[in-house]
């Protein structure tokens, strides 16, 4: 990884007793920023924490020095060093009169973009979220510059503060050959950002920091007419874009639905819920909590949708360490209600840039996002799969039942499809008035479970149920015999049929035929794989198993 900063030319505007100690400092090539106040003692800022310079205060005379040797300042009041992506930002007193400084260094760092490479050349446009000082207009910059050059598309970089390519009329080489408009004035950035489209033909439009109304409904006209766009947007997670009024347009927008009561009972939801309005303007989403740490979101629209519902869901984190990208996966609850979001330890890990959609392709089907029958895996190999069963809850609150699920940890799986779902679950009143539900589980060979009131206990014995009797559908019984010699498959073939016909069916004990230790290790197993209880009996070589009813 590449890091130019041109640190000598921002140390050069400041004054002696603020540059020599800098000059000397082990630390300066992480240095943040540079804070001049009237009156008070320079600091430096390292991700460490901050340090003073000097004993010195800093004066009018001090903040003039500085002021002199850097650009006019704009009216965001941002100013930099021509030719290079340092920044300079001033505070002012009421007579506007500059008390302040604040020298933010600017590096271009080659290398950053390598764990979203992948995401770049799939042509869709990317919002990248974060706090300030975590790295999106590094990212952007290292974005544009690949884009340019690497894959030879028209870039233009609407650069509002001079921080992307630099101050002056001549840009910064890091951004490699994209053009770059300025901007005259911030309140004037949505109208550039058109006029880019309109006349200069790019293929890819970057913009840094989109904060307005107006801004986020530029970035929707120009993602209609088929331009790529790369953008940056502050806030932590996608989450608070959702829910920040002037943004949400970026994400596609909410709006509240009134549902009819046909509609509401099958979802099991209130009738006035939150949907998402439109499209949005950006396809991929990424969160940059740290410098080597993102979060991506490649499905936009999807995410949101699991966020405005309330739904269990997974997120996909990308890790970068000493050149070698991780992939974790992590599972995410979202109460709906309030939208807040509840972090999971439970992580699948791949060494790999290359991951498959955890949602499904299908735009119709409604599944909570797991991993059902899909993998993360490279092209190669298959890192891990996970089974679970469909359940079709027709009339119940899908949220009460999620939460069973996930505080009893059970591998089962909510959907709103009935043609998706192995069993239905359904309330017993609900079902005697429901004779077409009925006739559909009977052409499809759906099994139906009923309870008589949607409460905690009830669900959860019937969830209980429902995998006591299907658990044998979880696993293809050739992957469980792999591997295996004859006697060993028919001392499993034996304690398979004595679970299914005798202790789950009939809810009594069964002893097995004698066989030796290793086969009855494979045996104990599979009662295991079952959640049933066993014991070995008797003295070699007539030991055998005995297997009981729950």
């Amino acid at each position: 990884m590449l890091i130019a900063d041109d640190l000598d030319q921002l140390l050069d505007i400041l004054p002696h007793f603020i540059r020599n100690p800098l000059e000397i400092h082990p630390n300066r090539k992480n240095l943040i920023e540079i804070v001049m106040d009237l009156g008070r003692r320079p600091e430096a800022r390292f991700p460490s924490g901050p340090e003073y310079l000097s004993h010195r205060i800093v004066s009018w005379h001090d903040l003039d020095y500085s002021i002199k040797r850097v650009g006019n300042f704009s009216g965001d009041n941002r100013s930099g060093i021509e030719r290079t992506l340092h920044r300079i930002s001033s505070i002012r007193n009421r007579q506007g009169s500059i008390v302040g400084l604040t020298c933010r260094v600017g590096r271009a760092v080659f290398g950053t973009i390598s764990i979203i490479r992948d995401l770049l050349e799939t042509g869709q446009s990317i919002l990248l979220l974060g706090r300030p000082g975590v790295g999106k207009t590094t990212a952007i910059r290292e974005i544009a510059r690949v884009l340019a050059d690497e894959m030879e598309k028209r870039v233009v970089i609407i650069d509002t503060s001079n921080e992307i390519a630099g101050d002056g009329d001549i840009p910064h080489p890091a951004i490699g050959r994209a053009r770059r408009m300025q901007v005259s004035r911030p309140e004037q950035q949505h109208q550039v950002m058109i006029e880019a489209v309109e006349n200069h033909m790019p293929e890819v439009i970057i913009i840094d920091e989109i904060g307005t109304e107006l801004e986020s409904l530029a970035a929707r006209t120009i993602a209609e007419r088929g331009v790529q766009l790369v953008g940056t947007a502050h806030g932590n997670y996608l989450e608070s874009l959702v829910k920040n009024p002037v943004l949400s347009d970026l994400v596609g927008g909410i709006q509240y639905v009134t549902l009819g009561d046909d509609e509401a009972k099958r979802r099991g939801t209130q009738k006035s819920v939150l949907e998402r309005k439109s499209s949005p303007a950006f396809q991929i989403a990424i969160e940059i909590h740290e410098r080597k740490n993102w979060v991506i979101h490649e499905r936009v629209d999807a995410t949101v949708d699991h966020i405005l519902q309330g739904y269990q869901t997974f997120i996909q984190r990308r890790v970068i360490s000493e050149g070698v990208v991780s992939i974790l996966c992590e599972e995410v609850v979202t109460d709906a209600t309030s939208m807040s979001t509840k972090w999971k330890k439970k992580t699948i890990s791949d060494n790999t840039i290359e991951v498959k959609d955890i949602y499904n392709t299908n735009q119709d089907d409604k599944l909570i996002p797991s991993f059902r029958a899909r993998t993360i895996s490279t092209s190669k190999h298959i890192v891990t799969s996970q089974k679970f069963l469909l359940i079709y809850p027709y009339g119940l609150n899908f949220q009460e039942i999620n939460t069973v699920i996930s505080m009893l940890h059970l591998p089962l799986l909510l959907c709103r499809e009935i043609g998706k779902a192995d069993v239905i679950l359904a309330l017993r009143s609900n079902l005697k008035l429901n004779h077409k539900l009925r006739q559909i589980a009977r052409t499809r060979r759906i099994t139906i479970y009923t309870i008589h009131s949607s409460t905690v206990p009830q669900i959860t014995r019937a969830l209980k149920k429902m995998l006591e009797i299907n658990s044998v559908s979880f696993i293809r019984w050739s992957e469980f015999c792999a591997g295996k010699t004859n006697e060993q498959i028919a001392a499993l073939n034996e304690a398979k049929w004595a679970i299914e016909k005798i202790v789950i069916s009939k809810k009594q004990p069964v002893e097995l035929l004698s066989c030796l230790a290793d086969s009855r290790k494979i045996q104990h197993d599979l009662v295991k794989f079952y959640n049933l209880r066993a014991r070995s009996l008797g003295e070699e070589p007539y030991r055998r198993l005995r297997i009981y009813p729950n």
